[in-house]
């Protein structure tokens, strides 16, 4: 199911009402990937101030709004940054959560302002990103489990 242009700006506007009421949200982001996947914690010991991991999160934004538009690059993003990734020790399964753990996120910094319509918005945008996951990481013999 593709996402309508409702859709697509509710999950537009949820970002930008991220970035009004909380800031820049990437220790929040990690904060969450980290209590789901200690393990990945100490793959940033030497970044100390944070500018990897807002990178990471600002081209997974990137991405995100490509998928929401023209979707010129986001499924060649994706295709690269699991390749990257998994040479980096990250398994394409925590790849794969990254997304989601961005969703959460943000539902819980939004609070009451995040409605059953953005949860949906969000619900179909990630299934549309898992489908990409999960064809990039069989095209190069990676599984998503």
């Amino acid at each position: 199911m593709s996402l309508t242009e409702q859709e697509k700006q509710r999950i537009e506007h949820s970002i930008e009402r991220v970035a009004e009421v909380a800031g820049d949200p990437t220790r929040h982001v990690y904060a969450r990937l980290f209590a789901q996947s200690p393990e990945m914690e100490a793959l940033f010991v030497l970044d100390t101030d944070g500018n990897a991991r807002g990178h990471m999160l600002s081209e997974a934004l990137d991405c995100i709004f490509d998928f929401l538009g023209p979707r010129a690059y986001a499924p060649v993003l994706i295709q690269s940054e699991l390749t990257n990734h998994n040479n980096l020790g990250v398994p394409p399964r925590v790849f794969a959560t990254f997304f989601n753990v961005t969703m959460e996120t943000f539902r819980e910094l939004l609070g009451a302002e995040w409605t059953a319509e953005t949860d949906a918005a969000w619900a179909t945008l990630l299934g549309e990103l898992d489908a990409v996951v999960a064809e990039q990481a069989k095209k190069y013999g990676m599984e998503v489990v």
